[in-house]
């Protein structure tokens, strides 16, 4: 079969209704309760055959043959979410976009048009668009993801990890979950090169406030190292294969009750409690810097919310202070200066001191001077013999 007379049978397909909406759900990673689930469509023959994604999806794909069945799969999605919010039973529902999408006019009015005919919040409707994506639609696909946001749906990106990832995209685009792929969860997570690599996706993932789905979960020890590595989420046979929708919603209809109990502080591992204690130290010090005094440098580990948003995110020492210094009270100028200055905390560690705090007025961005708390934590690696200190800065007013 040609392309041309694939999609006329597709387009048949949805005209009949073979063409449905099968469901993934996706389960907490530590409550094992269902949140959210994936659509996948499926193409059901009259007598009960099933056709393969692989065997249409791709061709599809290489024309824009594919949106007509993207929109066609908002509407089932819709209609089975309007079903569930009338039972009070709803979750969000995440919808594959092809990255056809990304140039289509008027995109977002037409996905207003079908998700409001059905009455269904926009936040109940997840858009979904693969990592390739973002590299083959770099020019656009940014202002596209913001008008997608700003109608209140959110935005995942499908399969990351799948092809070359690249970090830059994702630091750069407004994305709100990641979907992590199963290729990377080829070794069982027992290659300390995959549990390496996994770590620091969901580090970096957090620290940028994603969610983190991890799909193709087979195993009971990849649910239990994606625990340790604070995953939101798990998609997978695990838990369950993609089902048709009356099958999805009895599922959904039983969710109320968890379905395994554990103590939290059973199934964090220490890198995941670190986190969490990193996350609360965020929480609290909106300035968080972390110096090298002997290799005169420093790098930003997180600033926000801030009374002055103008520090530089890494660089050297010295001309970090300088920097500090400029945007004091001009009484409080010379004490930040000398107090922080590298010679002076050298001297400080010398003499055993653990700590140095000083309490200055720092101009804000409003014009306006506050009291701003910094003390700097002297801090040992145990594999150099480096002074190293942890800047925690915290606006007192």
């Amino acid at each position: 079969m040609n392309n041309k007379e694939l999609i006329a049978s597709v387009n048949e397909a949805m005209e009949s209704r073979e063409l449905t909406a099968f469901y993934q759900p996706q389960y907490d990673a530590i409550t094992n309760k269902v949140v959210s689930a994936e659509a996948l469509v499926r193409w059901v023959r009259k007598d009960g055959t099933i056709v393969p994604p692989a065997q249409f999806i791709p061709e599809l794909e290489l024309t824009d043959a594919i949106v007509g069945v993207d929109w066609y799969m908002v509407k089932e999605v819709c209609e089975t979410l309007a079903q569930q919010i009338e039972e009070k039973t709803a979750v969000p529902i995440a919808v594959n976009f092809s990255r056809w999408h990304v140039n289509e006019k008027d995109f977002v009015e037409k996905l207003n048009a079908i998700v409001d005919s059905f009455y269904v919040p926009h936040n109940m409707l997840e858009v979904e668009i693969t990592e390739s994506a973002l590299i083959d639609e770099q020019d656009n696909i940014k202002s596209w993801i913001k008008q997608v946001r700003e109608a209140g749906y959110t935005v995942a990106i499908d399969d990351f990890g799948s092809g070359l990832s690249s970090l830059q995209f994702v630091k750069e685009m407004p994305i709100d979950v990641l979907k992590i792929d199963k290729s990377l969860l080829s070794e069982n997570c027992e290659d300390e090169k995959e549990r390496i690599v996994l770590e620091s996706i969901f580090y970096f993932a957090h620290r940028l406030k994603m969610t983190t789905v991890t799909e193709g979960v087979e195993t009971g020890e990849q649910l239990g190292f994606l625990r340790t590595c604070s995953c939101e989420k798990i998609q997978g046979f695990l838990f369950a294969k993609p089902m048709p929708k009356d099958d999805y919603l009895k599922i959904c209809r039983g969710n109320t009750q968890i379905s395994e109990s554990e103590d939290i502080l059973e199934v964090q591992a220490p890198a995941s409690a670190t986190q969490l204690l990193l996350d609360a130290v965020f929480m609290k010090y909106p300035l968080v810097i972390f110096s090298n005094l002997t290799r005169n440098s420093f790098y930003m580990m997180a600033y926000e919310n801030f009374s002055a948003t103008s520090c530089p995110s890494t660089g050297v020492f010295d001309e970090l202070i300088v920097h500090g210094a400029a945007t004091m009270h001009p009484e409080d100028k010379e004490a930040f200066a000398s107090t922080f200055s590298r010679e002076n905390l050298l001297k400080e560690y010398g003499e055993g001191k653990k700590s140095v705090s000083l309490m200055t007025r720092q101009l804000g961005d409003d014009g306006v001077y506050r009291k701003v708390e910094t003390t700097d934590y002297f801090v040992k690696h145990p594999s150099v013999d480096d002074v190293l200190v942890i800047s925690l800065c915290d606006n007192r007013e």
